[in-house]
């Protein structure tokens, strides 16, 4: 089933569902059917989070690629698996880990039968902070790590910067916030610096773990 071809159920409003869910399977099925921004209509289908909820570590990308647009799931793709291979390095359990998006719909343009990734406006992430809030909610991570500068600037606000903050731990309305690089900006890197940008993600991934396991006020 594609966007041109479905019949579309009657639309839900993040601002007035999101914030009376309790559960994750019951915001998983709301979003299901999100329209607070125009990218649910081009794209195959909402991407919500994915993990238990009694996660101790959330992960926050920018939004789903094209695989995970076509997969329903998020982090399926090569920077999930890339991902996948740094927590393993860092001694990171995955199925204890929640990962989500700052945006739920694919965000991408055409070239010819392509369709290639367009990062999110700030009105798009805006229109899916209540399920972004929900999830923290309802999860209540001890800590939450942004992938890249667009989930940093969704959580922290527009003066945020991937280059001051990687790595650092920082107090973030009760949790402990540690930002890190998108695996995404490392298969963009040139071959050369790829197992350089990968040990330093996974050095920012040992941080995340030594934080998860820090008493919080």
């Amino acid at each position: 089933m594609t966007a041109t071809d479905r019949s579309d159920p009657p639309g839900t409003d993040p601002v007035e569902v999101a914030p009376r869910m309790a559960d994750l399977d019951g915001l998983r099925s709301a979003a299901a059917t999100c329209t607070g921004c125009e990218l649910y209509a081009p794209a195959t289908q909402t991407v919500f989070g994915a993990g238990p909820s009694s996660a101790w570590l959330m992960f926050v990308g920018e939004q789903p690629g094209d695989r995970e647009d076509l997969a329903g799931a998020p982090f399926v793709g090569p920077a999930g698996r890339l991902l996948d291979t740094a927590l393993g390095r860092a001694g990171i359990v995955r199925d204890e880990v929640y990962v989500t998006n700052a945006v739920k719909h694919f965000r991408f343009e055409l070239r010819g039968s392509r369709r290639l990734h367009k990062t999110p406006a700030v009105s798009h992430v805006r229109a899916c902070r209540p399920w972004l809030d929900a999830e923290l909610r309802v999860v209540r991570p001890t800590v939450v790590a942004p992938l890249g500068a667009t989930a940093g600037k969704a959580l922290m606000g527009s003066s945020f910067r991937i280059t001051e903050s990687r790595g650092t731990v920082l107090d973030w309305n009760g949790f402990a916030l540690v930002p890190t690089i998108h695996p995404s900006a490392i298969l963009r890197m040139d071959p050369e610096d790829r197992d350089a940008g990968l040990d330093a993600l996974v050095a920012d991934l040992r941080v995340i773990a030594t934080a998860g396991h820090e008493p919080r006020p």
